[in-house]
């Protein structure tokens, strides 16, 4: 991949004016302009679009018949007016690069910015006949999906991930992702019940016999457990893992045992469910879920005794 690509079609920089547009949006939304909020939001979801696919590889981004934005993306950087693709062919990209980015996700975010082109082009005003329950909730879930590829979060996408962030901005980021959260797994559960039942009964089988020992290979990390858990989308046996927090010896141990019973305590980090594929990474996006990322379990373990000195 070329290090010196043109800014127009950096990924980093298509990222950071992704971050301007969607502040700008959010500033739009807390003056109540909310036509102007759909706009902006709108303008940074592409732009966010193109910034994935260009960390991919920037010939994603430019249009395949100006062939010198063709040269430019391979680095040979031959002039500045660079052509790029259109909203709807990042977004249909997307489906190729994104494994949560679904027909469902892409049809969204190609019907807004439909709306934003005849908001810009036309005499129509489609974003003033869009009530916000509409499509504020369908547009988080798809930046978060979008993010999610791109190993970052909605927190850091809108600044909540500094201390110092405005508390607006850290409520705006908590609302979107318990809305893309409950779309996620909304998203997972109706794929599974679009099987016929004998294959769900027969998953739902399968799940019921998988093991948390067995299951180090679902998850990315290395954590302290791994416990099971029933999945919120499909009802199935599904996992979870995460750090060990603390212990105490139980009060319930014999005193004449060389065993001893240990209560530990857990901090859920990753949630997966391999029947349905929904997946969950980090605390809050478990807790948006309904799961409960608090584990206590106990251990059976041989007591340590501390050596005895003799008076020799």
């Amino acid at each position: 991949m070329p290090e010196d690509v043109f800014i127009a079609i950096n990924g980093d920089a298509l990222h950071a004016k992704s971050k301007v547009y969607i502040s700008r949006a959010l500033a739009r939304k807390g003056a109540g302009d909310l036509d102007e909020y759909q706009l902006w939001a709108s303008l940074a979801l592409e732009l966010l679009g193109k910034a994935a696919l260009a960390r991919k590889h920037p010939s994603l981004v430019v249009d395949p018949t100006h062939s010198q934005s063709i040269l430019v993306a391979a680095g040979i950087n031959v002039t500045t007016d660079v052509k790029t693709i259109a909203a709807r062919t990042v977004f249909d990209r997307l489906t190729y690069l994104v494994p949560r980015f679904d027909a469902t996700v892409k049809e969204f975010c190609q019907k807004i910015a439909e709306r934003r082109n005849s908001e810009l082009h036309s005499a129509d005003l489609p974003f003033r006949t869009m009530r916000l329950d509409a499509w504020e909730a369908r547009y988080w879930h798809a930046c978060d999906t979008i993010l999610d590829a791109m190993e970052s979060s909605l927190e850091q996408w809108l600044g909540a991930a500094d201390s110092k962030a405005p508390r607006r901005l850290l409520d705006e980021a908590a609302n979107a992702l318990q809305s893309a959260v409950k779309l996620r797994v909304e998203a997972a559960s109706n794929r599974f019940k679009k099987l016929d039942s004998a294959e769900r009964e027969r998953l739902a089988a399968t799940a019921g016999m998988r093991e948390p020992n067995h299951q180090a290979g679902l998850f990315k990390g290395r954590y302290d457990g791994i416990w099971i858990e029933c999945c919120p989308a499909c009802n199935c046996r599904a996992f979870m893992t995460g750090e060990q927090t603390g212990e105490e010896i139980s009060e319930e141990r014999d005193q004449h045992a060389i065993w001893e019973i240990v209560d530990r305590e857990f901090v859920g980090e990753e949630f997966r469910c391999p029947t349905c594929e929904l997946t969950l990474i980090g605390s809050d996006e478990i807790d948006a879920s309904g799961l409960n990322y608090i584990h206590e379990d106990q251990q059976e373990r041989e007591m340590e005794y501390e050596p005895e000195y003799g008076n020799d």
